[in-house]
Formats: structure tokens, C-alpha cells, sequence
């Protein structure tokens, strides 16, 4: 009898979860019946530890972070004749890399015109070449739609009105032996907050003593929340020199003899995702007026037909322009009984 003979059998490489091809035993041998024992050294791969005759497709198993591979050896036996005649054993591998995996990335949330942290992808696969692939579903925070590989530091872009979310998912391929396996995507977010922002608020001019109209900060954002800080450069009108939140009515002051004017700044601070973010101030100004006042005038006492001291009006004010009305409860002496302005002679 010739000895017994197994043809080489074909390495092959797959992916954790993919069939194997058949792996069907042949000989040279042209007569007699060869039979074919086999041993796998590492079971893990979801093949036994050894059996007899062909090994039919089955599905490959590494549950692990690094490649791993059985050899499996076949070894023949002829028999004719009723004698039978083992032959040299041939060996061949089944290599199943394990799944493509990158970490999960933390989620970021930023102010518009902020840089982001630079985006480092990482896997805990320890062999093998691990490669991202990513796409984001929002542009407008200036990323691109798509792209490969890491995602360096950028400067965010955003609304003028609300936050942005883009979502990024990034898959990773692992490749090894010449076979590439793609893994499962993951997902994490970049939040651009709009800068925070406050809308115009109308100045206000009263008198002495009169109540200001309530003022109420509004903005533009459209979410988040926005708040609102303020300083008052002239405590002397009746508020005081700093504050939060909308300022109420309240009595204005002014003792002087002159206008006084309080110039409030006003500082809005945005807050989304337990980041906030800074705005451009906003000023306005309540100006309040003196109470109108006239000097007092010296009595005068005349004889019939003569001619009366010029009655000119005066005040302590030292700026707007004071205006004078009179009236007269005896138009009997000569003078009208109502007028505007100083009194001739």
C-alpha cells in the first residue's frame, strides 16, 4: 500500500461572527480509502478540539481584544487489503480576529468662536491595525460631513439664536491578515452655544419723583437660559449701583439743579449643558430731570399811573429751558389776567 496522504489545506482568516469556508480533505492517493483524523489546539475559535473527516462551515468566535489562532492538524490513513497505513499530518490555521471597537468619546459642549478639544479615536484591540471612519450630521458647527482618522482641535460655529448639536458617529474597521471587519459605530455630540445676548432696552427721561417704567431684559436665544447682570453708574437717581435681573419701577431722583443721568450696562450670560457663555453688553440710560423752578420776586407797590419794574423771571437751573406761566387775580391794575413769559413794564 502507498503511505497515506492528505493535501494541504488553505489557511483562512475571518472576522469574530463569520462562517468558515468547508474545509474538505483530499489525497493524491487513487485507490484504497483514506480517512482523515483531525486535532485543533485552541477550541475557542467555536471549532472542537478534534474530530474525524471533512469539517463543515462554521461560525468563527473571538470574543477577545487581539487576534487568535488555532492550527489544526489532519492526519491521514490509508487502508486496503485490510491493512491500513497512516501518513505524515498536515497542518493549517483558522485566524479570526476579533471585532473592530473604538471607545466611546466624550461629548462636548462650547460657546461659539470657542476651539474644541483635539478628538483622539482609541480601541482596546492591543494587535492589529485599527482605522475611524466618521460622519457628522450638522456642518453648520464647522466640521466637515465626513472624514477619516482623528478630529484635531477646530473653532466651533453656531447659531445667533440657539444651541447646534451635531452628532458624530464614528465606525472603526480592524485589519489583520489581510482581512478587514468592521465594528459597531459609536455616537457622541458637539453642543455650540449661541454667545449670549441681550435686546435693546428704550432710555428713559422722567422728573423728580416719578415712577420708571419696569425694565424687562429679554433676548433673541431661543433656549437655554439667559440671565442678566447690571451696574448703574449714578446710584443718585434712586437705584442702586448694581444688580441682577429686571429692574422694577421705582421712584426717580433728583434734587439737584440740574439733569442728572444714569447710564445702566447691562451683561447677559447664556447657559446650555452646564457650560455658560459671555455676551456683549448693552447700555441705556434714565435720565431725570430737576423740578421746574422760579425765584421768588419782590413785591412792588406803586401810585396810580406810574410805571412798574420790569418782572423778570428767573431760576436756580442750571440747564434745560424754563418756561413761565402767571396769572393775575386782579386784572383791575392793569395787567391781564393770565400770560406767558416775563412781566414789562
Amino acid at each position: 500500500n502507498p503511505g497515506a496522504q492528505v493535501d494541504s489545506v488553505v489557511d483562512q482568516v475571518l472576522c469574530n461572527g463569520e462562517l468558515t469556508n468547508d474545509i474538505l480533505f483530499t489525497t493524491t492517493n487513487i485507490d484504497g480509502t483514506t480517512t482523515y483524523a483531525w486535532t485543533n489546539d485552541n477550541p475557542a475559535i467555536g471549532l472542537a478540539a478534534s474530530g474525524t473527516g471533512d469539517i463543515p462551515s462554521f461560525t468563527a468566535i473571538n470574543n477577545t481584544t487581539s487576534t487568535i489562532v488555532a492550527t489544526i492538524e489532519v492526519t491521514p490513513t490509508y487502508e486496503n487489503g485490510g491493512v491500513t497505513c497512516a501518513g505524515n499530518a498536515e497542518t493549517f490555521t483558522i485566524t479570526v480576529n476579533p471585532d473592530a471597537q473604538v471607545d466611546s468619546v466624550i461629548d462636548q459642549v462650547l460657546c461659539v468662536g470657542e476651539l474644541t478639544n483635539d478628538i483622539l479615536f482609541t480601541t482596546t484591540n492591543a494587535d492589529g491595525t485599527t482605522t475611524y471612519a466618521w460622519t457628522n450630521d450638522n456642518p453648520a458647527i464647522g466640521l466637515a460631513a465626513s472624514g477619516t482618522g482623528d478630529i484635531p482641535s477646530f473653532v466651533v460655529a453656531g447659531s445667533s439664536s440657539g444651541s447646534e448639536i451635531a452628532t458624530i458617529q464614528v465606525t472603526p474597521t480592524y485589519e489583520n491578515g489581510g482581512v478587514t471587519c468592521v465594528g459597531n459605530p459609536e455616537t457622541f455630540t458637539i453642543t455650540v452655544n449661541p454667545g449670549a445676548q441681550v435686546d435693546s432696552v428704550v432710555d428713559q427721561v422722567l422728573c423728580n419723583g416719578e415712577l420708571t417704567n419696569d425694565i424687562l431684559f429679554t433676548t433673541s436665544n431661543t433656549d437655554g437660559s439667559t440671565t442678566y447682570e447690571w451696574t448703574n453708574d449714578n446710584p443718585a437717581i434712586g437705584l442702586a449701583a448694581s444688580g441682577i435681573g429686571d429692574i422694577p419701577s421705582f421712584t426717580a431722583i433728583n434734587n439737584t439743579t440740574s439733569t442728572i443721568v444714569a447710564t445702566i450696562e447691562v451683561t447677559p450670560t447664556y447657559e446650555n449643558g452646564g457650560v455658560t457663555c459671555a455676551g456683549n453688553p448693552e447700555t441705556f440710560t434714565i435720565t431725570v430731570n430737576p423740578d421746574a423752578q422760579v425765584d421768588s420776586v419782590v413785591d412792588q407797590v406803586l401810585c396810580v399811573g406810574e410805571s412798574t419794574s420790569d418782572i423778570l423771571f428767573t431760576t436756580t437751573n442750571t440747564d434745560g429751558t424754563t418756561t413761565y406761566e402767571w396769572t393775575n387775580d386782579n386784572p383791575a391794575i392793569g395787567l391781564a389776567a393770565s400770560g406767558t413769559g416775563d412781566i414789562l413794564s
